[in-house]
């Protein structure tokens, strides 16, 4: 953003360039702050959890990146940000130059040790107290060396300016009237560059709204705080943010690493954060008179100690815990933000997790399951001649489940697994004359996977199969994608059933078949008198003539095409023609006897007719059971039973 303002007013007006900058990283706290607040008051702190993790866990390395090149930026005094060109490794490895940043990143890998062999609270601070302590007695043994002399050299900061007073900072805003008064008139400020660094204050803005949802959880993990509102945190870091703004100040957020430290040196409690304020108060109304004597290896390290650390979270940590492109977009977001910037780095990371996932999610299946219709019977009770003939052909009943969002990185294995099916020699052996697709478990479909639907329903019509589509209500997403491209049928379009529920489709298919059978058994039981006047088409559709042979002329073309001579119809026609005769020798066997139950009055006849062929019990044994049932005549229209109402006697 400083740059940006920078090149848009000019070198040559130092004045307009820092009051422009200061104030758009003012406007930027503003923005966030509100953003933080509004996030927090709609309840949208688990939103982050839609986010990719392993993005977020990319920007925290990319962060960890910019940290450690920050830091050697400040230790070894280079002028503007570090290049990436000979030109810096030569100022980098220059004698005078290398012990400048060499030496606190020594510190910070020294104290890396430390910490991992002694867990102590304390370690940190008493460190950090150390190093400027053991810096000054090595000042302290060398002769002729002042600060003065440190300060030229690079190891240790400049003095700033002499009698200025804490809110010198605000002059800088403008000019100020009088030095008594806090007052400025914005008249350096370029407003035309600070509407162009807008764009970049929202990508610090969505900077900062990656922390909280991020680091706060890490915190309350790494603390074992489990009363964690993040909604909360929100709406606090909302209203710092906006006082810090309207203050002249920039963007506050917690940070992880910081936290921690402070938490790990004993600052586990309000009051510790309080005292921390107050210190931090006291020291701005102090003055910045006492940064011209701190050690710039103190500042060095705790950079590099921060800015390794958040690398070894994120390439580290994560070795083995994710799979390989999960990694790979973790280094290609860090090494895109280290080559080019923040915002660059979260577009690759975004467009790469895009890709993975079409990718990851093209080689799962989305068919959740297949059935035969032996297997996926409908819930309607049969009578046992209707089940036999269904047992033998309801393996042409083909039922596919689906689940997931069908969208065109998962519809390509649906896809693939029908032409599969369908292949001339599988087909041969398992030909099928239903396919029910299941959309219980699918919450949608987009307009890539709705065409590729009527791809399968022309690949379907090809082998004149029924395409029924089950569980999928109207008015809903399934059924306003598929309706967008003319897939849904309002009932009287031939070649494709609706139901909602899976139930109703294998009762339809399961009452098509019978279709079948009764067809079939109204021409077997018609007597030879009765064809004399039907043309011959009857009598030829009797013995199976093949269904590629013509019809005659003037043939009644009511009659079903299942008896035909491709195996598909030839199993229906062999599956009804067994049922017929098994219950026409039921039914003469029965009739023979003299004593046969058909003498008796109802209910004896029909549960005889039923329980025959699943218990050998006489008519004694069901005689006992036939004054329980009752012969009613209901109206039509006369409701039977109401859910959930009970009732203490119901007659039927």
């Amino acid at each position: 953003m400083a740059f940006a303002i920078l090149q848009e007013v000019g070198e040559d007006n130092p004045k307009a360039v820092v009051a422009t900058t200061i104030l758009a990283f003012s406007i930027s706290s503003i923005v966030t702050g509100l953003v933080f607040f509004l996030l927090g008051a709609c309840k949208l702190g688990s939103l982050i959890g839609f986010f990719p993790r392993h993005i977020l866990v990319g920007c925290i390395g990319g962060v960890g990146w910019f940290l450690f090149v920050t830091g050697i930026e400040v230790a070894a005094r280079l002028e503007g940000n570090l290049a990436y060109n000979l030109t810096t490794l030569k100022a980098l490895i220059r004698p005078e130059t290398l012990p400048l940043w060499l030496t606190p990143l020594g510190l910070a890998l020294l104290l890396m040790v430390i910490q991992r062999r002694w867990r102590h609270p304390l370690i940190v601070p008493i460190y950090f107290i150390c190093v400027p302590l053991v810096f000054y007695l090595v000042v302290l043994c060398i002769p002729n060396l002042g600060v003065e002399d440190l300060r030229r050299t690079g190891w240790v900061f400049e003095a700033p300016m002499a009698d200025q007073p804490w809110w010198h900072f605000y002059t800088l805003y403008g000019i100020i009237p009088s030095r008594t008064q806090l007052i400025s008139d914005f008249k350096e400020t370029n407003w035309g560059a600070l509407a162009q660094a807008f764009p970049a204050m929202l990508a610090l803005t969505f900077f900062g709204i990656l922390h909280v949802p991020i680091n706060v959880p890490a915190l309350g993990v790494s603390t074992g705080e489990d009363n964690l509102d993040v909604d909360r945190e929100l709406i606090a870091h909302g209203v710092s943010n906006a006082l810090s703004g309207l203050s002249g100040s920039i963007q506050n957020y917690l940070v992880y690493t910081n936290s921690l430290l402070f938490i790990r040196s004993g600052g586990d409690s309000r009051v510790a954060g309080v005292l921390l304020a107050i210190a931090t108060t006291g020291i701005l109304f102090a003055g910045t008179g006492i940064i011209g004597f701190i050690p710039i290896m103190v500042v060095g390290s705790l950079i590099f100690l921060l800015g390794m650390d958040l690398l070894i979270e994120a390439l580290y940590d994560t070795w083995g815990r994710v799979n390989h492109l999960e990694y790979f977009t973790i280094m290609a977001i860090i090494f895109s933000m280290a080559a080019w910037d923040f915002v660059f780095g979260i577009l690759v990371g975004i467009i790469l997790s895009t890709f993975f996932f079409v990718v990851q999610a093209s080689r799962k299946t989305a068919i959740r399951a297949t059935f035969s219709g032996s297997v996926a019977k409908s819930t309607v009770r049969r009578h046992p001649f209707q089940q036999k003939f269904l047992k033998q052909v309801a393996r042409q009943i083909y039922v596919c489940k689906l689940s997931g969002y069908m969208f065109f990185g998962t519809i390509g294995s649906v896809e693939k697994a029908i032409r599969e099916f369908l292949e001339d020699k599988q087909f041969e052996e398992n030909p099928i004359r239903y396919l029910v697709m299941d959309f219980t478990l699918v919450p949608g479909v987009d307009y890539s996977a709705a065409e590729t639907f009527i791809r399968m329903r022309r690949l379907l019509d090809a082998k004149a199969i029924h395409l029924i589509l089950s569980g999928v209500k109207d008015g809903s997403d399934v059924a306003r994608g598929l309706q967008s491209v003319g897939m849904w049928s309002d009932g009287t379009e031939e070649g494709v059933k609706n139901f909602e529920d899976l139930n109703a489709a294998l009762e339809w298919c399961e009452n098509d078949l019978l279709r079948v059978y009764y067809e079939k058994k109204e021409l077997m039981t018609k007597k030879p008198r009765d064809l004399l006047g039907i043309k011959p088409v009857y009598f030829c559709l009797l013995v199976d003539v093949p269904k590629s042979s013509p019809p005659p002329s003037g043939t009644l073309h009511s009659i079903p095409d299942h008896f035909g001579s491709s195996p598909r119809q030839q199993i229906v026609h062999d599956a009804a023609a067994s049922a017929i005769k098994e219950e026409r020798h039921f039914g003469a066997t029965a009739l023979s006897k003299p004593s046969s139950y058909q003498n008796f009055r109802q209910p004896m006849p029909l549960l005889m007719q039923i329980f025959h062929d699943l218990s050998d019990k006489n008519e004694d044994f069901w005689f006992k059971i036939a004054p329980f049932f009752v012969k009613e005549t209901i109206p039509a229209g006369t409701v039977l039973w109401n859910q959930g109402v009970c009732k203490s006697a119901l007659t039927i």
